[in-house]
């Protein structure tokens, strides 16, 4: 795997052609241009898309700009790498073989210059999450994976616009932020003590860093209010804020 190694989650490239998305599509170029610049390699860290949905045919035109963008960078040498998410996971042919170098449906983990690393998307880690852990294990079977693609897709992505809108969100409480670290501090403390000393996670759109003991645990933010990226050099990883650098 080449350095450095870059880690961006939750951009939520949308289906609706609106003056945010261009703004934010704007920007996540720019990063991409700059990563083309050092090379190395790129993991999207779930949910790139607010909602993708491939089928054997079909892939949605919305996305056109970030297929060639990608596409791009990758011919230019950077190694690009796609851990679907919750809005996101039903991937087929296109994106595993013509966009990324590599995709994962579940966490994966790897180790480099010493260092070993846990990279999970992180839907359902939460103690109380017991309804979206049975909804995930439902939407992600091959029997509703295989229904939805009975349906037109004209069809699938009116139902998928009606029910994803994650522009509309509101954003977290404090007090339910600090919930959240502390259940991801005590599951990323669980895998620092089997060896691990980074995990990066995307979802909770946190965008800070943790010090778990000797561990750290990076949780990206979403690029929708808060673009940001995360690096490994070879030596440490460490948070940016994207717009400061833009």
């Amino acid at each position: 795997m080449e350095l450095p190694i870059y880690f961006i989650s939750d951009v939520h490239l949308m289906l609706n052609d609106t003056a945010e998305e261009k703004h934010k599509r704007k920007s996540l170029y720019r990063f991409l241009n700059y990563v083309r610049t050092t090379r190395g390699t790129l993991f999207f860290v779930g949910d790139l898309f607010d909602f993708y949905f491939e089928y054997p045919d079909m892939i949605p035109k919305a996305y056109f700009d970030f297929y060639n963008k990608a596409y791009q960078l990758k011919k230019a040498g950077v190694n690009l790498r796609f851990i679907a998410g919750n809005h996101d996971y039903w991937l087929l042919d296109f994106m595993k073989e013509k966009i990324m170098n590599q995709t994962y449906f579940d966490d994966t983990t790897f180790s480099l210059k010493g260092k070993n690393f846990y990279i999970t998307h992180g839907d359902g880690l939460l103690s109380w999450d017991y309804g979206y852990r049975i909804l995930k294990k439902i939407i992600r079977s091959p029997f509703f994976t295989w229904c939805f693609r009975l349906l037109h897709p004209t069809i699938g992505y009116s139902i998928a616009k009606k029910i994803s809108r994650t522009e509309n969100h509101p954003e977290h409480s404090e007090q339910l932020k600090e919930k959240i670290r502390k259940e991801l501090t005590k599951f990323a403390s669980g895998h620092f003590e089997k060896g691990f000393d980074y995990m990066v996670c995307g979802h909770y759109h946190l965008n800070e860093i943790i010090d778990v003991g000797k561990g750290k645990l990076a949780v990206l933010g979403d690029w929708q209010d808060q673009p940001s990226y995360a690096v490994f050099d070879g030596r440490e990883l460490t948070l940016h804020q994207w717009e400061n650098n833009a």
